[in-house]
């Protein structure tokens, strides 16, 4: 971890935003091509694609909700059809593909376009021949409720228990985390899975806890109501309380994890450690205030770091949200590692990256936004 002898803020500068910009600079981006250049003579174990933020709708360009940030609704179709050709054409075929959420505006739903849009950006993924496995973002619940997208094709939990199982033993606590959702009455799409062996990727639920991914009568719905109304006094709950900090994060556009989801991944990470596997957490939301503007964090995301850095198993957190992207790596040696958006990527550019999994790292080859990492093991 970095060590400042001044703060940030008094300047105008936070520390978060100097480290994303320190991350991307010249100077360690020129360190970490040296190292990917070592990549070159070892086979990957296996790799896999990452995109986040597509947000699509067939309709004309626009800005984000200040009217600060150009997006390019139409032509993210196009920059998905880039990376799924970049994909195929592999020398190592992606085992998978992660889509990190708000794979379709919320416009959509103005224009009653919800299910036509989502099917255009299925079949164009459809034709990658790989298969996806999707998180679940705000937008995606601006189009659609919970229980339609537990029918929907973004439910891309295992139906398969061989694919889904942690190990053949079937003890009480392994049918518990196998079933990949908590285990009261409010299902939450959680789930985990294992590409090869030693590996793991578990997806989170970022508004399993929410106002937008919940709704009335829901009990987590009003659990959402009563952090932000004790955050945000504001009329309009998609403007931030404060200017500056991660209290910036009570908006009504994030969320949090309930604890049933959080003890859920807590024994999930428990039998990971047991058997020596390295786990790639998944979600929407960031966790991590130094990988991500303020405003994106997850509303629980001190508790989510508590529960990663009491396991050593997890090797790396992605996320998206945050459409300018970021990185840091924590004093537990996680690696928080956000992805640039596809939407707010102009048309001569591109947004996605494809991970090649190592015994001892994993290198993240980027693609226009995206900068090429490498991310060691702790």
């Amino acid at each position: 971890m970095l060590k400042f002898k001044c703060t940030f803020r008094n300047n105008g500068v936070s520390e978060g935003t100097f480290l994303r910009w320190w991350a991307k600079s010249g100077s360690l981006k020129n360190r970490l091509t040296r190292i990917k250049k070592m990549d070159e003579t070892l086979p990957p174990l296996f790799t896999f694609g990452v995109i986040a933020d597509i947000q699509y709708a067939d309709i004309e360009d626009g800005f984000n909700h200040h009217h600060t940030r150009k997006r390019y609704y139409r032509n993210s179709l196009r920059l998905l059809r880039r990376a799924n050709e970049k994909w195929k054409g592999e020398a190592v075929k992606p085992s998978f593909i992660i889509q990190l959420g708000d794979v379709i505006d919320g416009y959509n739903k103005k224009y009653n376009a919800s299910e036509t849009a989502l099917k255009t950006v299925v079949n164009e993924m459809d034709k990658s021949a790989i298969e996806v496995h999707h998180v679940w973002g705000n937008h995606e619940f601006y189009n659609f409720s919970r229980d339609e997208l537990m029918i929907s094709a973004l439910n891309s939990r295992p139906t398969n228990d061989t694919t889904s199982t942690m190990s053949e033993d079937t003890t009480a606590l392994e049918d518990t985390v196998e079933s990949g959702n908590v285990s009261d009455t409010e299902e939450s799409y959680a789930y985990h899975f294992s590409p090869a062996p030693h590996f793991r990727v578990a997806v989170l639920d970022a508004y399993d806890l929410s106002l937008i991914g919940r709704k009335e009568p829901s009990v987590r719905y009003y659990e959402a109501l009563e952090i932000i109304q004790a955050h945000n006094n504001n009329d309009d709950l998609n403007y931030p309380p404060v200017f500056d900090g991660t209290e910036r994060r009570f908006v009504k556009f994030n969320g949090g994890f309930s604890k049933c989801q959080l003890d859920w991944l807590d024994r999930l990470l428990t039998l990971s450690d047991e058997k020596l596997e390295k786990v790639v957490v998944v979600s929407h939301l960031p966790v991590h205030p130094y990988s991500t503007d303020p405003i994106c964090l997850a509303w629980n995301y001190e508790r989510v770091l508590s529960i990663l850095h009491s396991h050593k198993c997890v090797v790396c957190f992605m996320a998206g949200h945050d459409h300018d992207g970021g990185y840091y790596r924590d004093a537990s040696g996680v690696h928080h590692l956000t992805f640039e958006g596809v939407i707010e990527t102009p048309p001569e550019s591109d947004a996605f990256g494809t991970v090649y999994v190592y015994e001892d790292r994993m290198a993240l080859r980027g693609n226009g936004r995206v900068a090429d990492r490498v991310l060691l093991y702790p």
